[in-house]
């Protein structure tokens, strides 16, 4: 079930739609404007993607 969806940016300027990782036994983490992500990308569809990590 996705909760939030992120617009996230990546290096060759592409833009991709993606989604935190959520559930029960997930933590949460705080995403806030400028944080690096590392995203998994869709097989399916390359505009879409979960991210997988938060990055310091």
């Amino acid at each position: 079930m996705e909760y939030a969806l992120y617009r996230v940016e990546l290096d060759g300027h592409h833009e991709v739609t993606a989604h935190a990782p959520g559930g029960p036994h997930r933590n949460f983490v705080r995403l806030l404007v400028g944080d690096r992500v590392r995203v998994e990308l869709s097989p399916r569809d390359a505009k879409r993607g979960r991210i997988v990590k938060k990055l310091l």
